[in-house]
């Protein structure tokens, strides 16, 4: 399987736009996992046409709650529909076996032992001072987080969180997740 690990960045905020609407606000960095090239790259807005082929070509992206945030913001950069992809929200998966949202640092401490570079506000700012890079690289850090929680949810079934001082586990129904549909677009749109 073609799998793609992705996360987006945004140049602005909510309160910027005016509204709690993903799609309204702009893409500064988008950063991929590609499991076929096990390569980390990152895209400025500008570049977008260079990944369109990577995420046609996908039988399954993979992303941290995306399918609320990244996939509608990143569509509207988009000449299609990618939600036609097959698509694992890993947040959506702990909502639905848990029943609330959790954080992708807390789920990364308790299962990874590991913590997030920084916060999309962050982001924001080092984008607004024209930190282009230190945002690409803090994205690149989301996607490997990103995917090391995949992959071990993958591997064990279950995800784990703290919850006061107390880690606890998450089972994780990962049983629809290496099964190859046909959703992948496997074409290049002329635009």
């Amino acid at each position: 399987m073609k799998k793609i690990v992705f996360d987006i960045e945004t140049s602005n905020i909510f309160s910027d736009v005016g509204k709690n609407d993903p799609s309204l606000l702009d893409l500064s960095v988008i950063a991929v996992y590609d499991f076929e090239e096990d390569k980390y790259t990152s895209y400025f807005q500008e570049e977008l046409p260079k990944l369109w082929p990577k995420l046609e070509k996908a039988d399954v992206i993979i992303g941290f709650n995306s399918e609320h945030f990244d996939l509608p913001l990143l569509n509207k950069y988009y000449h299609g529909d990618l939600s036609r992809i097959k698509h694992i929200d890993l947040l959506k998966e702990i909502k639905q076996s848990l029943g609330r949202r959790i954080k992708l640092d807390t789920i990364a401490e308790a299962t990874l032992d590991k913590k997030k570079t920084g916060h999309g506000l962050e982001a924001v700012t080092w984008w607004r001072k024209g930190e282009k890079q230190k945002v690409a690289d803090y994205c690149i850090e989301d996607v490997r987080i990103t995917k090391e929680v995949y992959d071990f949810a993958l591997k064990n079934g279950e995800l784990k969180y703290k919850e006061g001082f107390q880690i606890k586990s998450i089972p994780i129904d990962t049983s629809h997740w290496e099964s190859k549909e046909d959703s992948a677009m496997t074409h290049t749109l002329p635009f």
